[in-house]
């Protein structure tokens, strides 16, 4: 009989390599906030409605219309994006324009569209 087990790695730590990914390693409550906003922005949804916003603000109508939800889910969605810090509102007379919080966002959009494109 073989055995199917398969070798991952080797039985001696490379203490070096080790240290210096512990060195840069950020710190604990940093990994939080980066996985917070991950999960965050890994909704299909609140992805429709950034990319909406990529080109500039708009009201909820105006979202609601591109995304075709109803105004209500889109300011729930809107209201978890605010609290993540991955949008921003103004006040206008009764209307209140979203716009992505900085160009950070359209970066990270613009990455991760590249990557699965590839």
């Amino acid at each position: 009989m073989s055995s199917n087990k398969k070798k991952y790695c080797c039985s001696v730590i490379h203490q070096p390599e080790v240290d210096n990914a512990l060195e840069k390693m950020p710190a604990d409550a940093n990994i939080l906030d980066l996985a917070d906003m991950f999960r965050i922005v890994g909704d299909s949804t609140r992805l429709k409605i950034l990319y909406a916003l990529r080109w500039g603000e708009l009201c909820v109508c105006d979202i609601s219309a591109v995304v075709n939800m109803s105004q209500s889910a889109v300011s729930h969605q809107l209201r978890v994006l605010k609290q993540g810090r991955v949008v921003r509102n103004r006040r206008e007379g009764k209307v209140v324009y979203y716009a992505l919080d900085d160009m950070h966002i359209v970066e990270i959009l613009e990455m991760a569209m590249e990557h699965i494109l590839e």
